[in-house]
């Protein structure tokens, strides 16, 4: 029987269940550094078709690519195989071309494993330079906008 590696668990806050694969794992069994970022992109990946409203790949629904501008990680535990860590994500920052998505993983106890930021750009689809981000993103995306530090204190 197939069981999902990753779902979404809940939407108010928006959360991202993960359980680490054996093959996630190097020889010792410690997940690999590289994987930490399968997980974020696959966590911003559904909280993006989340705020997409299930209409297709975010920037598009609104006119616009979204590539990756830049990554931050801090690493805070060590994961295992069947280790199960909770990813929760939400809108840090808000600028004129780009926005930040800011993901915290916690075990189940809140134990946290890695805090991790993921900031796109608004680029045009016809020549691929920076735009200014839409009336309508920017009004998808402050819907789920904290304040910076609000939810992630102890991470």
């Amino acid at each position: 029987m197939m069981r999902a590696t990753e779902y979404v668990l809940g939407e108010q806050p928006f959360v991202v269940r993960r359980v680490v694969r054996w093959g996630d794992c190097d020889p010792a069994g410690v997940v690999y550094t590289g994987r930490f970022t399968d997980y974020l992109l696959g966590a911003v990946g559904l909280f993006s078709d989340h705020l997409a409203g299930g209409a297709g790949r975010l920037g598009a629904v609104h006119g616009v690519g979204t590539p990756c501008k830049g990554m931050r990680f801090e690493f805070i535990g060590t994961l295992w195989p069947d280790d199960v860590i909770d990813i929760e994500c939400w809108v840090e920052a808000i600028r004129t071309r780009s926005y930040d998505i800011r993901c915290v993983a916690r075990r189940p106890d809140g134990t946290p494993v890695f805090d991790a930021m993921f900031s796109p750009i608004c680029v045009r689809l016809d020549e691929r330079v920076g735009t200014p981000i839409p009336d309508s993103l920017r009004a998808a995306l402050a819907a789920f906008q904290r304040i910076a530090g609000h939810a992630a204190e102890s991470a």
